[in-house]
């Protein structure tokens, strides 16, 4: 019986450490999720043991949500562990607010996730198991989940990239190693090592969905069906292919529809109803937005339909907007009318922020190129958004012109527009995003240069 149990242990291990051998290179830098709960403390002391032997740098993170009255509790025991094991640990207060229509666990969830997104690793790893999987899975059918969702949580996830100051930045990878273990199993393995953990008083409150189903509905299901755990991950392992192959079609069809990160009207139109609804869903989930509702998105796809080339349609859902211009489908996040009052007076920084979302300008000098800058520092250099009436010349070969029809040129829809930072000597505008420089401070070969660009935040 001893070397049973020692042997299902050892299976534990083994599990990870497979799992481990497929995805971890030398050197990669690996952040546990440590709570302190049994899950994420048996994690630890087994990734601890293969530290070694696959020669990966291991962080601890542990994100206090301040929800709980023993979330100090939890943060000095999860320091007193890594301390204990020489693990350096990184630590996150998180403000939770409150969003209507969105339950508190899943409100620390997202959260929770943003945090992730900007950490600096190879793998962010998580503790989620075999129980946990199965639990997403009724939940997310109860809420009558598609098939993406049916798919609940991979054991390798991409986070998507994102634009950072250096260029193009990639997130780390989401793992969970423990997908195919069992939480019996992981509370033997602790109590075998004699492992100390924290307990989450609200584990206990049925009033939450997953631990209603954790205490009253998964041991009746056991009772009569005790390999549900295996089945459910074997559905979800299923919802996933169907979900790569329609992923697949969707790129197919975006192939076709999407041009320059817009979808066009007319190539969108062609496709059947379900199809345009996979695009639809697929280009949301590719640019990290939370998906509407059913029916919703179907309410989307019927007015985009329906929509002309000249259709100016304005649908909004969340914090996110479908646009319609000239033919054009945008995708954006909710449009946000800048600060009119706005005037920034430059004084040779190489970044201005500009909004509180994140939006810069940034300056590089270089010679031969962008704006004169002799001649830029003859007036005080502005930065502000339009107020109507600017007019400019970038191109010597044409007259000087309003700066509307500069846009409208560019077919720049009206929104963006405003939303476009300008740069000014005293009265003069010099620089418009898209437009150029005016041709009265471009520079010659021999001048000091100023490249000015504008860097939008798109998250």
């Amino acid at each position: 019986m001893v070397n049973l149990k020692k042997s299902q242990l050892n299976s534990i291990s083994n599990r990870v450490k497979n799992i481990l051998h497929e995805r971890i290179q030398q050197e990669d830098h690996l952040i546990l999720g440590l709570s302190g709960g049994v899950d994420s403390v048996v994690l630890l002391n087994i990734l601890i043991s293969f530290s070694l032997k696959f020669r990966f740098t291991l962080t601890a993170l542990h994100v206090n949500h301040g929800i709980s009255p023993n979330a100090e509790k939890w943060e000095n025991f999860c320091l007193d562990l890594c301390s204990t094991h020489n693990i350096p640990i990184k630590l996150v207060k998180l403000k939770i607010n409150k969003l209507s229509g969105i339950s508190p666990e899943a409100n620390a969830r997202y959260a929770r996730y943003k945090e992730f997104e900007n950490l600096k690793a190879d793998y962010v790893i998580l503790a989620q198991h075999l129980d946990d999987q199965a639990e997403t899975l009724l939940l997310q059918m109860i809420r009558g989940a598609g098939v993406k969702g049916l798919s609940a949580m991979p054991v390798i996830r991409d986070q998507i990239p994102r634009d950072g100051d250096q260029g193009f930045v990639l997130r780390p990878q989401i793992l969970r190693p423990l997908l195919n273990v069992s939480r019996n199993e992981i509370e033997d393995y602790a109590r075998e090592y004699k492992l100390s953990w924290v307990k989450d008083e609200s584990n206990n409150d049925i009033s939450f969905s997953r631990n209603f189903l954790r205490h009253k509905i998964f041991p009746l299901l056991e009772t009569k069906f005790p390999a549900y755990r295996t089945t459910f991950l074997r559905t979800s392992h299923h919802m996933a292919e169907a979900n790569s192959l329609l992923d697949d079609l969707a790129r197919l069809d975006s192939k076709k529809c999407i041009i320059s990160d817009r979808i066009e009207i007319r190539k969108f139109q062609e496709l059947n109803f379900l199809r345009a609804k996979n695009l639809l869903r697929y280009d949301l989930v590719r640019r990290g937005m939370t998906l509407p509702s059913t029916a919703k998105l179907e309410d989307m796809i019927r007015q985009l339909f329906t929509s002309k080339l000249d259709t100016k349609l304005h649908i909004i859902f969340g914090d996110n907007e479908i646009r319609t211009y000239r033919g054009s489908i945008y995708v954006k996040r909710a449009h946000k009318s800048p600060n009119k009052e706005l005037k920034i007076l430059w004084n040779g920084e190489k970044k201005i922020e500009i909004t509180e979302k994140g939006d810069s300008v940034r300056f590089l000098r270089e010679k031969g190129k962008g704006i004169n800058l002799q001649k830029l520092k003859k007036e005080p250099i502005i930065i502000r958004f339009r107020s109507g009436g600017e007019r400019m010349r970038p191109d010597f070969n044409r007259p000087r012109r309003s700066l509307k029809n500069l846009f409208q040129e560019k077919s720049l829809p009206q929104w963006e527009r405003e939303s476009l930072p300008l740069l000014f000597s005293g009265e003069h505008l010099v620089w418009a995003p898209g437009i150029g420089i005016d041709c009265a401070f471009q520079a010659r070969d021999s001048d000091l240069g100023l490249i000015v660009s504008w860097h939008p935040n798109t998250e």
